[in-house]
């Protein structure tokens, strides 16, 4: 990955992670490709590393999304809740109010903002 497609894909939301919205630093960002590589065919491998399927993204999200096309990194957060409640810790922490777990509403960072990290409102 070139510098150059490394601080376009950092710039591309304005320092933030195209997925979780939180602040990375450049040297903090990993790159995702938003289709993933493994499955792009050969012909479609010219276009991998092209702007339009390169998210910013922060370790924790680029780590958990891992090598799954988008919807199916969506679904896996959405039905995130649920299985965080099936642990036996987050339920008593839950109980005293320590924590409070709630659905997601599915839409990602990228997804609220426009392309220089403003929301749109």
């Amino acid at each position: 990955m070139t510098k150059d497609k490394r601080i376009t894909a950092y710039n591309k939301y304005g320092g933030h992670c195209a997925y979780c919205g939180r602040e990375i630093g450049l040297t903090d960002m990993q790159i995702d490709h938003i289709i993933p590589q493994r499955l792009l065919n050969s012909i479609d491998r010219q276009h991998i590393d092209q702007a339009e399927n390169l998210n910013p993204a922060c370790k924790r999200c680029n780590h958990y999304k891992r090598a799954h096309p988008l919807e199916f990194f969506r679904t896996m957060l959405k039905t995130l809740h649920k299985r965080v409640m099936d642990i036996y810790i987050c339920k008593v922490a839950e109980d005293y109010g320590i924590i409070k777990v709630e659905p997601w509403d599915g839409k990602f960072y990228f997804e609220r903002v426009v392309g220089d990290g403003r929301f749109r409102g």
